[in-house]
């Protein structure tokens, strides 16, 4: 109960905060309360006006994912706000902005930059879009690469360096599609993924055989190799952390899996600072 008061409170602020000109409707008469009337917020969101009016009393009365993104529009909602909206109303986040955000923030960069192991920041559909020096030197210099070459996935599952052990490719593709399946579920731009399910339904006999399957991984987390001229293999396990500030990217991040390759990390992390000096 105490939430469906917070919802009625927030939504009257909300409202409160709104003139008729911020919204294209004419001020007419002298009103006797700052901000939009309910049944103007109620019109310019496609709702009834009754059934407005109940959900900012704070009923027990449900509105769809579809009508929660009207009222966050019509209320000119920020992104964080429109977060509370739905957090208050459904129990859960919302679907993922419509607008992706392919900026790198400066606080992300900083703790990129500021860490001792490989880390770089992918957007929904698994464009890199950000990384710090140590990805260039373990992995590949995303920095010589145009943005539609970036595509973790496509690189990934297409790259013959990863094919050298051809047990472990094959599940490391089972487990790449399986993850790609649960972000296509959630995308806010499923053009862009069935592009790429396009392409990948041409080029991998894998994708082929594993997009047909049930599989579905909400997360991914595994163990990769990164053979180093002059240092020698480096056994990493990597995991993906959602980004609060920018939804739709993600942080991967690799850490060494043992001793041995702590110290060849180490080794690496030497040499870059070398050629930073």
């Amino acid at each position: 109960m105490a939430q469906r008061e917070e919802l009625s409170r927030f939504l009257k602020a909300a409202r409160a905060k709104l003139a008729p000109a911020d919204v294209g409707l004419p001020a007419g008469e002298r009103r006797r309360t700052r901000g939009l009337r309910r049944e103007e917020v109620a019109t310019l969101a496609g709702m009834s006006v009754t059934w407005y009016t109940w959900f900012e009393q704070g009923r027990e009365v449900q509105l769809s994912a579809p009508m929660l993104e009207r009222l966050s529009r019509t209320l000119r909602l920020s992104p964080n706000e429109r977060e509370f909206l739905f957090a208050l109303a459904q129990h859960r986040p919302p679907p993922l902005a419509t607008r992706r955000d392919e900026t790198i923030h400066a606080g992300t960069q900083h703790l990129m930059d500021s860490l001792s192991i490989p880390a770089l920041v992918i957007v929904e559909d698994w464009t890199v879009i950000g990384w710090n020096r140590l990805v260039s030197r373990a992995f590949r210099d995303y920095s010589q690469m145009p943005r539609d070459q970036r595509n973790l996935f496509r690189i990934l599952m297409l790259n013959p360096r990863y094919r050298a052990d051809p047990d472990k490719f094959r599940d490391m593709c089972r487990r790449l599609i399986a993850r790609f399946k649960w972000d296509y579920s959630r995308t806010s731009q499923p053009d862009v993924f069935e592009g790429i399910i396009a392409d990948m339904m041409e080029q991998s006999e894998f994708f082929r055989q594993y997009w047909q399957e049930s599989e579905i991984m909400a997360h991914f987390e595994d163990t990769n190799i990164a053979d180093m001229p002059g240092v020698g293999e480096i056994m990493f396990r990597h995991t993906s952390y959602a980004i609060e500030e920018a939804p739709g990217q993600r942080l991967l991040l690799f850490a060494p899996l043992d001793d041995v390759s702590a110290t060849r990390l180490a080794q690496l992390v030497a040499e870059a600072d070398a050629v930073c000096a």
